[in-house]
């Protein structure tokens, strides 16, 4: 899967993407840099379980 940059995305990244639907789509609307920013961010994630978090917490409302 690529970015709208270009750039792939990081495998962790894209397989919690492709687990929730909503975030995949709230990812795929976005423009460039607002997707390399959350890219970057989802750098700091050290596990599965942290990667999981990252993604459901870009549709959450809280």
């Amino acid at each position: 899967m690529n970015a709208k940059n270009g750039g792939d995305l990081p495998l962790g990244l894209g397989m919690a993407l492709m687990q929730n639907a909503d975030a995949f789509l709230y990812f795929s609307a976005l423009d460039a840099n607002q997707q390399k920013q959350i890219i970057e961010k989802s750098k700091q994630a050290k596990s599965r379980k942290e990667m999981k978090s990252f993604v459901d917490s870009l549709t959450s409302s809280d």
